[in-house]
């Protein structure tokens, strides 16, 4: 699945903003004394929480690349390739409890005609 090209522009919009952002702070730009951070509690906490957001989103979404980076190089997930062992041993089972039938129980017809076992 390739990203859209709108995606793309967003993304490198979003980024350069980023970097220009970066840059006017490492020039002292835009730069606001420490006082002023500390002397607004509710400013700080907003700058923390939205900080903090930004980063969980941020991880989540580098997570959802690299994992399906990951399974996709593959054929099957190793939860499927289980799946398809234990069908296999499945298969197998059925096929030695036929051969240890005896020939009067066996075949498709009287397994067909007895009724199922269990509660009734």
């Amino acid at each position: 699945m390739r990203p859209s090209r709108w995606a793309i522009i967003v993304w490198s919009f979003l980024i350069m903003v980023l970097i220009i952002v970066e840059v006017a702070e490492i020039t002292h730009l835009f730069t606001l004394p420490i006082a002023s951070a500390i002397g607004d509690p509710a400013a700080f906490v907003f700058a923390l929480v939205f900080t903090t957001i930004l980063a969980l989103v941020g991880a989540i979404f580098i997570g959802i690349y690299v994992s399906t980076r990951i399974l996709r190089t593959s054929g099957f997930t190793p939860f499927e390739e289980e799946m398809l062992r234990m069908r296999a041993d499945v298969r197998d089972l059925k096929v030695a409890v036929e051969a240890l039938r005896p020939p009067s129980e066996g075949g498709d017809a009287s397994r067909a005609e007895s009724p199922p076992e269990g509660r009734p």
